[in-house]
Formats: C-alpha cells, sequence, structure tokens
C-alpha cells in the first residue's frame, strides 16, 4: 500500500443565519450564508436563498417569516399579473446609480422542489423516492432517516453515489443492493441522515441533479453544515468529482474511491474541502494514474497557495492499494474490490472524522 497522507491544519467554518440583501435594494430575502475563514481566500457566500415573503411555506428551519406583501397583494388586486405586482413592490433609487443585480431564479429555490415518496423499503432505507426539479428534472433516490431524527437538532448527512452497476436504468435500489457504503456509514454516527442517488449517468446532468438534491436535504432538514459528506465509487466518482467542481463548499470532505477525476480542480483548492482518493495499483478499468494525477494536479495547487506538506497532507490524500490488500479480503478483481473500501475503518473513519 502506498499512503500519500499527513496532518492538516484545520480552518475555523461556521455558519451565519441572517435576513439580509440579495440583490434587492431591501431587506426581503433570507438568506442563508455559510463564511469560510480561510488564509488568502475571499469568504464563500450563499449556499441557499428563500424568498420567505414570496414562498410563504419556504424551508422549514429556516427560523423565520417575513410578513411584507400588503403592497403586492393590492397590486395583484388591481388586476396587475404576479411578476408585475413583486416589481412594483421593490424600491425606487432617487439617484442614479449602477443598475442593481437581478434577483435569483426563482424556479432553482430547493425551497419550492417536490417529492413523490417512495413505497418500498430495504434495510432501513425507503427506496425510489424522486425529487421532481424545475430545472433539472426528476431525480431518484433511497433515503435512510434515523428514527431519532425529529427536526430538533442538526444531524449529519452523508451521500454516496454507486457505479454502473447502481445506475437507475439497472433498476430499482441496485445501488444499494450492489454496495455496501450506505450501510457502513451507518456505524460512524447515529445521527446521520444517508443518501443513495440513482442517476441516469455520470455526467454533467447527473452532477447538476446531485447538486440539487443536496441542497434540497440542506433546505429541508436541519443539517448541521459541518457534517455534509459525499462518497463517489466508480462512476458515481466521475460524476461527484464534477460535482466538487461546481459546489465543493457544499461538502465537509469527499471520498472518492476506483474512479476518475472529471471536474475543475481551482473551486476545490479555493473550498479547501478536503479529497481522499483510494484507487488499486492495477485497478482494471481506470489504472492508478487519473488518480494520481488528481492528486497532483490538487497538490501543485496547494503549493501555489502557499500551503505546507503538512497543511496539504490534512486536505488531500492519494491512497494506493496493493494486490496483496484485495486478496486478503478474498478479491482479485481490484476494480471490483473497491466496493472493500466501505469497510475499510482507516478510510471510512477518515472521511466522518472531518
Amino acid at each position: 500500500m502506498i499512503l500519500l497522507n499527513g496532518p492538516k491544519e484545520f480552518y475555523n467554518k461556521y455558519w451565519q443565519h441572517d435576513v439580509s440583501i440579495y440583490g434587492l435594494g431591501r431587506r426581503f430575502f433570507l438568506v442563508k450564508r455559510r463564511t469560510v475563514k480561510k488564509k488568502n481566500l475571499r469568504n464563500q457566500l450563499i449556499v441557499w436563498a428563500a424568498v420567505i415573503s414570496l414562498f410563504p411555506g419556504a424551508c422549514a428551519n429556516a427560523g423565520a417569516q417575513i410578513q411584507d406583501s400588503g403592497t403586492e397583494q393590492a397590486a395583484l388586486e388591481a388586476g396587475a399579473s404576479e411578476r408585475t405586482a413583486k416589481e412594483m413592490t421593490q424600491p425606487v433609487e432617487a439617484s442614479a446609480g449602477p443598475e442593481e443585480a437581478p434577483a435569483p431564479d426563482f424556479q432553482t429555490d430547493p425551497s419550492q422542489a417536490t417529492v413523490t415518496e417512495g413505497t418500498q423499503e430495504y434495510r432501513g432505507f425507503l427506496l425510489d423516492n424522486v425529487l421532481h426539479s424545475a430545472d433539472d428534472g426528476d431525480i431518484h433516490y433511497s433515503v435512510y432517516i434515523p428514527d431519532s431524527y425529529d427536526g430538533s437538532e442538526p444531524y449529519a448527512v452523508f451521500f454516496t453515489l454507486p457505479g454502473y452497476e447502481g445506475l437507475y436504468f439497472q433498476g430499482v435500489g441496485e445501488n444499494l443492493y450492489s454496495e455496501n457504503f450506505a450501510f457502513e456509514a451507518k456505524n460512524y454516527n447515529s445521527k446521520m441522515i444517508i443518501v443513495a442517488p440513482q442517476l441516469s449517468d455520470w455526467g454533467e446532468t447527473s452532477a447538476r441533479q446531485t447538486i440539487a438534491l443536496v441542497e434540497y436535504f440542506l433546505c429541508h432538514y436541519n443539517i448541521d453544515p459541518e457534517k455534509v459528506y459525499a462518497e463517489g465509487y466508480s462512476g458515481g466518482g466521475e460524476t461527484m468529482s464534477q460535482v466538487m467542481g461546481m459546489r465543493p463548499e457544499l461538502f465537509t470532505a469527499y471520498l472518492q474511491c476506483s474512479s476518475q477525476w472529471d471536474g475543475a480542480y481551482e473551486p476545490v483548492v479555493e473550498s479547501r474541502t478536503p479529497v481522499y482518493l483510494a484507487v488499486g495499483e492495477s485497478d482494471e478499468y481506470y489504472g492508478f494514474g487519473p488518480s494520481e494525477e488528481a492528486y497532483e494536479n490538487l497538490y501543485e495547487l496547494y503549493r501555489q497557495e502557499g500551503l505546507s506538506d503538512e497543511e496539504i497532507g490534512e486536505l488531500l490524500v492519494l491512497d494506493l492499494k496493493d494486490a496483496d490488500w484485495f486478496e486478503s479480503r478474498g478479491w482479485t478483481n481490484q476494480h471490483g474490490g473497491g466496493g472493500l473500501f466501505a469497510s475499510d475503518e482507516e478510510i471510512m473513519g477518515w472521511l466522518f472524522g472531518k
């Protein structure tokens, strides 16, 4: 086994809830902000925004609603369209100045998404729930919610993306029948919701659907923003690496198993999201080269940011397993044996220890 690892400089992360301006000149939107304190980086901004006064049912855990719709209602009664009414409620600046930024796209607001619940259960998971997204279509997933969860305290959440055998067209629940990451995760935190998406491929569409699903859970459940974990195996790793290239700030840490990196690197470095790359030295499908390349690219970007080897080691791990590791566990095929990483306490402990 070749293991590149080392201690990490921990960066203080905290969330602020504030009713503040988002693209408008008045306090109108309830914005949930994530601010990440870190050296030489700008603060990360806005994970999601719920327009409480426009959508009174938005985000149960937002903690506040704004009652400020009198003018809008009057305009509606006068026969104006809903959009015109909303525009009429916006402030008019007394003096000329730069044009204000547009309001968020309401169709992408996760508070407005709806879910059709599944009817089958398997080992504690409710199978084939469907998140209906206006922009990203129907997103199928299974979910485990601990009996102890009642919304009164924040829980961790774990998203696990399967390989080819677990994609939706293979059959409902095949991701859970063929992989153990979701079940092994229960051993690390009893207060953790586990989400197992069943997507259709490993491309950009599935990556955007994953982001929509993550945002939905962050909006509709009481989630600890410091405990949002992700894992992708094989094709699921390709998808999740694209997610990391788009929205790494959503996650506390990411584990990639027996896969390759298809996403951008710079956003991961900017967000300082820890990444663990595990793969067999002789992986029959990918080889170890793509994982090594991803490690080297991320490492070099961190060096350019001025981080020491010790600091990088806490943010980035390349774990190459040799043939003996697989054979000692009864496997000779290293790619298929990548599912064994789910039962490796060092690997999974790293993820849930962040």
